[in-house]
């Protein structure tokens, strides 16, 4: 049976992440208290001679000292061989509290001696036992609604067909506008040569052949695609050996149009061919 369990902060996106995977088949719960997580399951068991896959969704709604023990009982569920996997989604503070004034809604940690910021601040500590055992981190602070029904779609329901195959996200990005909450690994190829600086390719993106073509005549380029290829062959054997299902690789330059969108592109070509792979450009609009 598989278990994926939804949390992180209030206002991060958790209620679209459950629709997704509601829409998508699974078996869904709002806001499940920790201590009949496993008890759930085995009334699961009980109605259904071919159990669904299930997801639930957990936050500080639940009673004090709950998400202390929730290293303990995601433990137990394993324990009894359920495929269970934690997707963790956030947003930075500014982001949290422009959601908050936009939709007006009360934060469940404030009160008359609690403000906003001091909740928000508050629920990032409580949630951290949860946090740590996160199977997927996603940073939502970018993403529209629509945006994050789809990351996790794609990340819960379009599983690869080898379990035991590690699902990669290479995401580009710009280091003017923050690296990316939810990377795992963070490639910094801004001492590469910036096509922004040759006027007729200041406009174009590292999508565009023009940009393409600069960029593959360097010889540092290729040296930096090779070497980070490289460490991500050498160490994802690793990772996938300790159960982990889903890895991002963000590649930053300046402003994330060129030379990391142009990297990412061939990173993704690259591992393509042995995993899940997912593409990803911040700084790009969305087709």
């Amino acid at each position: 049976m598989k278990l994926f369990i939804i949390s992180g902060r209030s206002g991060s996106g958790k209620s679209s992440a459950l629709h997704a995977l509601e829409d998508g088949g699974f078996y869904c719960v709002d806001n499940i208290p920790v201590s009949i997580l496993d008890r759930l399951h085995t009334t699961l068991k009980e109605t259904h001679s071919t159990p669904p896959a299930m997801a639930v969704s957990i936050d500080v709604r639940n009673v004090p000292g709950a998400m202390d023990n929730f290293p303990d009982v995601l433990a137990k569920l394993k324990a009894q061989g359920i495929d269970c996997k934690v997707i963790f989604l956030d947003a930075d503070n500014n982001t949290l509290m422009q959601r908050y004034s936009a939709t007006r809604r009360k934060h469940p940690l404030t009160n008359e001696q609690c403000s906003l910021s001091e909740a928000i601040e508050q629920e990032k500590k409580l949630l951290g036992p949860v946090q740590s055992l996160a199977t997927i981190k996603i940073d939502t602070s970018p993403l529209s609604v629509h945006q994050i029904r789809e990351r996790v779609r794609k990340a819960c329901i379009e599983e690869s067909a080898d379990a035991s195959r590690i699902t990669l996200l290479f995401e580009s990005f710009g280091f003017k506008h923050g690296i990316p909450m939810d990377a795992d690994f963070v490639f910094d190829v801004r001492c590469l040569p910036n096509p922004y600086w040759v006027e007729s390719l200041r406009g174009l993106t590292g999508l565009e052949q023009p940009v393409q073509d600069f960029l593959s005549t360097e010889p540092d380029v290729q040296s930096m695609l090779d070497d980070i290829s490289a460490f991500i062959e050498k160490w994802l054997p690793k990772f996938e050996s300790g159960q982990r299902t889903y890895m991002t690789v963000a590649i930053g330059c300046t402003g994330g149009q060129h030379r990391s969108v142009f990297l990412t592109e061939r990173l993704g070509r690259l591992f393509n061919h042995s995993h899940s792979i997912q593409v990803r450009h911040r700084e790009l609009p969305e087709e």
